[in-house]
């Protein structure tokens, strides 16, 4: 998953470094959430109006690459949150923030519940 760490170093970032990082980062997951490919479209995206090129005249290629490699509703999720990343970056922002924040706790119970579970066993020994 890509953190909240790796968005902030992205937004102080060059974008076309901020791009060929995030498909770094993709190039090494296997299944790759919708949400992630979103981030790369957008990327991309703002990229081709950045260098005043055709809207589509790059992203319309990785969006077409994906068809087989990833299952229909990913590339659409891809496609939604690409949109919301141009529209509402703000927004988006602080729904990543809240899902990590979300994540976090599960982590911290988690691992709560294992401690509490490695004490019992040792009390019991």
């Amino acid at each position: 998953m890509i953190s909240e760490k790796d968005l902030e170093e992205l937004q102080n970032t060059p974008i076309d470094e901020r791009v060929k990082r995030v498909e770094k980062l993709l190039e090494e997951k296997e299944a790759p959430r919708g949400f992630e490919l979103g981030l790369l479209l957008a990327l991309k995206m703002a990229q081709e109006i950045r260098n005043k090129k055709p809207l589509g005249s790059e992203s319309g290629n990785l969006v077409a690459s994906w068809n087989g490699k990833y299952p229909d509703s990913v590339i659409e999720e891809a496609i939604a949150s690409a949109k919301e990343f141009m529209t509402h970056p703000g927004k988006l922002a602080e729904k990543i923030k809240a899902g990590m924040m979300k994540q976090n706790k599960a982590d911290e119970e988690n691992k709560d519940d294992t401690q509490a579970k490695n004490d019992e066993a040792s009390d019991a020994e």
